[in-house]
């Protein structure tokens, strides 16, 4: 029988060799959660919902909500497990109707995220430094799933303009660039520049902080930002 000493080594070797295949593992698993979240149909009817509560939407504006709704299950993923907050308040109106076909929801969220996503409501940059973190998280994914610099920014990625593209008077509207409106003292309009400034909150909590297949946050914790996911998901609450 080997010795507890010779067994250090074959130990330390195993461990070694099962880093890189934890990482693997975890890096497939998460692609194959995206192209889920990319290709799996949304629950019939679902946009039928969002009719109602927004009538003025037409079709093809119901399909561009669906679509950043997706972005924002696919940021949740990649924030792997970390808070996160909405920016769209259309967007959101159509998560909270997905959440009511409660079984379709849990499973979605099984197969998605391998926990379940609580709901959060839709939120700006204000004194509430968890929902702040949590928004610059969600703009810092956001704009790498298109491809735009979240400090320097040219556009908006979708899930912060889909409010203004779509006009609805309770949006959230976003800039790139605010100097102008602040120039002329509107103060309605959200800057993407204050994601990356420490000014609005006494921090950047969140911008960045976070990377996709790296398996931080299996667990749902995140302590950048003061809070958590727990065991059973996000979020805060309706």
């Amino acid at each position: 029988m080997a010795s507890s000493a010779s067994l250090i080594p074959a130990l330390a070797v195993g461990a070694i060799i099962g880093v890189p295949a934890l990482v693997i593992w975890r890096r497939y698993r998460d692609l194959k959660r995206e192209r889920f979240i990319r290709e799996q149909p949304l629950p019939v009817g679902l946009l039928d919902k969002l009719a109602k509560r927004r009538p003025q939407f037409d079709l093809k504006q119901r399909a561009l909500v669906a679509h950043a709704l997706r972005q924002f299950f696919i940021v949740y993923l990649r924030a792997n497990g970390r808070y996160v907050s909405m920016p769209s308040q259309a967007v959101d109106d159509l998560w909270h109707e997905f959440i009511l076909y409660t079984k379709a929801y849990r499973d979605y969220c099984r197969q998605a995220f391998g926990r379940f996503f609580d709901h959060t409501p839709a939120v700006a940059l204000a004194a509430d430094k968890r929902s702040n973190a949590g928004l610059r998280r969600t703009w810092w994914h956001a704009c790498k799933e298109e491809h735009i610099d979240p400090r320097k920014p040219s556009r908006l990625p979708l899930l912060f303009a889909i409010d203004a593209k779509l006009g609805i008077a309770d949006g959230f509207v976003y800039s790139p660039d605010c100097r102008e409106a602040r120039a002329r003292g509107d103060n309605s309009t959200n800057c993407a520049g204050d994601f990356s400034d420490a000014g609005v909150d006494g921090s950047t909590d969140g911008f960045g902080d976070s990377g996709f297949g790296s398996g931080d946050g299996d667990g749902g914790s995140d302590s950048g930002d003061g809070g958590g996911c727990g065991g059973g998901g996000c979020g805060g609450g309706d």
